[in-house]
């Protein structure tokens, strides 16, 4: 059942990844880009998971954390830097 949900599901938010792309590129205002490239994070985590469920290996997770974590800085950091104009004050 997991080896033909995994190859439909990784096209899916394979999907999602290019569609997230093109928004972080024709994004009408910043923030659009900012939510963007947070989705594109995400998304990112997913595949990542879901290769780890394939190869069935724990390095995978490890990086996964490791983005999530990069992502969630990188973007706070940009919120900051839009409503305040610097990000250490």
């Amino acid at each position: 059942m997991l080896s033909t949900i995994l190859p439909l599901v990784t096209i899916m938010v394979g999907i999602a990844l290019l569609l997230n792309t093109v928004r972080l590129f024709i994004g009408p205002t910043t923030c659009d880009r900012i939510l963007a490239l947070d989705t594109l994070y995400i998304n990112s985590i997913a595949l990542i998971v879901l290769l780890g469920l394939y190869f069935e290996s724990v390095m995978y997770f490890e990086s996964a954390l490791l983005i999530a974590m990069l992502g969630f800085v990188s973007t706070a950091a940009l919120a900051k830097y839009l409503l305040r104009g610097d990000i250490i004050e």
